[in-house]
């Protein structure tokens, strides 16, 4: 169904149904209003959420295999002849972090449930601080961190979700005024992958493939970067739960993050855009085989067939 809508957006911006001017209205609201819902309306009743070691690893792991992932990509950027100032910052980046949102969020309910889901979230915390702070300065160069860049809708709404889950409140949260955040965050993911489909027909409009960045970038985000990530959901003493967000993490393509900081810190968005669209549509075939021969290295056993 995600690949489908992707898709279904592509079309729908070919035939001139949803055009580009309507992106970032449509977006802003996805971002700022329908995800924080979702993600609060996911979180609350989480039992999973009230072991404070499991949001510990959550967050440690979202910021630490970010961190091996980009490393893994300056290897490989490096072995394919890319150096500083010809594109290897951007390389690493884009190769190395996954698409830990709007891809990676119906998969892991569909396969795993809403607690698997609802840790997800907590784990992306770690990522989206990895790819604010350690991202940033890699792909502009600068020392400093500013810190104002995580304060954003879906960040908000886990911290809220998290206190009230530790202080027993999150059951109290109930009634109509609940049932109408579950109604404005239903459609937050299905709208924000609409839009991807969207913005992926564009690009793939505007830039060229160039092989060697191809190439590298599916073995680091496909491969490589796959086995560091399943490797820990194997040894390290994690929960259930947390080895099922892992999993997921494991078989996603390059997330569209990395485009948007190339573009505002001055690194090369055209070797961005070619990766994501690369490993999105190599995903299609490697996405199922990683998660089904991870869940049986791992032990797990999908909701789904």
């Amino acid at each position: 169904p995600v690949y489908l809508l992707i898709i279904a957006g592509a079309v729908l911006r070919r035939t001139g149904v949803i055009r580009q001017e309507h992106d970032a209205g449509v977006m802003r609201v996805v971002f700022s209003v329908m995800l924080p819902c979702f993600i609060l309306d996911k979180i609350l009743g989480a039992a999973v959420l009230r072991s404070g070691s499991v949001v510990v690893w959550s967050i440690f792991l979202g910021f630490g295999l970010i961190m091996a992932g980009i490393g893994i990509g300056l290897v490989v950027g490096r072995l394919i002849g890319l150096e500083k100032g010809t594109g290897m910052r951007t390389f690493a980046l884009s190769s190395g972090c996954q698409n830990f949102g709007f891809t990676a969020a119906p998969v892991v309910e569909s396969l795993w449930g809403t607690s698997a889901l609802a840790l997800l979230f907590v784990h992306n915390i770690g990522v989206e601080t990895a790819m604010w702070s350690v991202g940033v300065m890699l792909m502009s160069g600068e020392r400093g961190i500013k810190w104002r860049r995580l304060l954003n809708g879906p960040i908000v709404a886990v911290t809220v979700g998290l206190l009230l889950v530790s202080l027993g409140w999150d059951d109290q949260i109930i009634g109509p005024g609940r049932k109408a955040i579950s109604m404005i965050g239903v459609g937050a993911f299905p709208i924000a992958i609409l839009i991807t489909g969207c913005t992926m027909i564009d690009l793939a409009n505007s830039e060229k493939p160039t092989w060697k960045i191809v190439i590298g970038s599916s073995l680091v985000r496909l491969v490589l970067a796959p086995i560091a990530i399943l490797a820990a959901a194997k040894f390290l003493p994690l929960s259930t739960e947390l080895r099922q967000v892992l999993v997921v993490q494991a078989a996603m393509p390059a997330g569209m993050t990395a485009i948007m900081l190339a573009r505002m810190y001055g690194g090369r968005p055209a070797i961005a855009v070619q990766i994501v669209i690369a490993t999105t549509v190599l995903s299609l075939v490697t996405l199922p085989w990683i998660i089904t021969w991870g869940s049986q290295w791992i032990g797990l056993k999908p909701l789904l067939p």
